[in-house]
């Protein structure tokens, strides 16, 4: 099948080509503005944004979809048939789902119930391409041996090390802790300040979990992520794990050590939008002002990915190019995916074509998926 788009405005990975045209053919860019090529469709473009699909590396709205409200959990595949819409809709292509194995804190994030999710995760075929992104909160002796069994069976992409024990990290002492568990989960203070507790005490044992997950992970090529770095001297520690992605640093030294160990920092699209963290850290705008984020995530809100992407040429120096790679180029080759995220011949042909901020076309590997308009021309 080969299928030429007419009429869009192209982000390619330097400029805008305008009043451009693509060739797509098995899937894949055969050519940028080609001259008069057979064809078997054409699709016409009418002045569309045209972008690469938009890569999530870090989005945990599945598990809301699967427990929306504490204890109330719907069938893992209705969950992530909603997930795919979802995503599809926000113009998100490739999305990691990242699911947290944290001892049951939460009843989606229970080591075996994330282990079904994620075995869900990969035997779902959807309309957008969905992996797994699995969080390892490193102060849960329960989730090394399930996460290790996951490894070996291949059904994770992408891991990550969180620790939320008070006085480090996000929680810099047990109150702001408490006052978070309280908030968030409803739970009693007296509870929240055992379960704080109990983090603190397993953090003497994390190092050694880590770098055995670390080197199982390695040894099969799956990314390395680190969650909530708080300090250069953290950072380092990330990186001698072989960690290549540094998630929400706290701070700008912490992003900033990152990018000089030539790792990714990864920042919410949610904290652009709003212009504040939720968790009270550093303004993602502050950190690409400073040239210290190098990647943009929708971390709980897919829609809030494309729209962050639009507005930073508006509130930032980012051209739109650059706004493009923080969501698409540049969380691709840190998760080690070369096929996809630029609109490059020979690249997997993942587009959208986007219209005053909204998806109105999206094609996965060359397959027309979405179309809000009547856009198809038989030829």
């Amino acid at each position: 099948m080969r299928r030429l788009i007419t009429a869009i405005d192209i982000v390619t990975p330097d400029s805008v080509v305008r009043d451009g045209s693509l060739l797509i053919e098995d899937g894949r860019i055969a050519a940028l503005c080609p001259v008069a090529p057979s064809i078997d469709q054409e699709i016409d473009g009418d002045g569309a944004l045209c972008l690469p699909g938009l890569i999530d590396l870090h989005c945990d709205a599945l598990e809301k979809e699967v427990e929306p409200r504490p204890k109330v959990a719907f069938e893992h595949g209705f969950a992530l048939a909603n997930s795919d819409r979802r995503n599809l809709n926000a113009g998100i292509t490739t999305v990691y789902h990242a699911i947290s194995f944290a001892g049951g804190e939460w009843g989606v994030r229970d080591p075996g119930v994330a282990s079904a999710v994620v075995r869900e995760v990969r035997n779902f075929r959807g309309l957008v391409d969905h992996k797994v992104h699995a969080r390892f909160e490193v102060t849960d002796d329960g989730s090394e041996a399930p996460l290790a069994s996951l490894i070996a069976d291949g059904q994770i992409e992408l891991l990550s090390f969180m620790d939320h024990s008070p006085g480090q990290g996000q929680f810099g002492d047990l109150a702001a802790y408490v006052a978070y568990m309280t908030r968030t989960y409803h739970v009693s203070e007296a509870e929240a300040v055992r379960i704080g507790s109990a983090k603190v005490e397993s953090r003497r044992l994390a190092p050694g979990r880590m770098a055995r997950l670390a080197a199982l992970a390695r040894a099969r090529a799956i990314a390395l992520a680190s969650h909530d770095d708080d300090t250069p001297e953290k950072v380092a520690e990330m990186a001698a794990l072989g960690v290549t992605i540094s998630e929400f640093p706290i701070g700008l030294a912490a992003a900033q050590a990152a990018v000089a160990a030539g790792m990714v920092t990864l920042f919410g699209s949610p904290n652009v939008l709003r212009g504040r963290s939720a968790s009270g850290n550093v303004r993602a705008l502050d950190v690409i002002l400073a040239g210290a984020c190098t990647g943009l995530c929708a971390d709980y809100h897919p829609p809030s990915l494309l729209a962050a992407v639009l507005r930073l040429p508006e509130i930032s120096p980012l051209s739109l190019p650059d706004a493009v790679r923080l969501a698409s180029s540049g969380p691709a080759r840190s998760a080690g995916l070369s096929d996809r995220g630029e609109i490059v011949v020979g690249r997997r042909a993942d587009l959208l074509l986007v219209r005053e901020g909204r998806v109105e076309t999206a094609l996965v590997a060359g397959r027309k998926v979405l179309d809000t308009v009547d856009r198809l021309a038989c030829v």
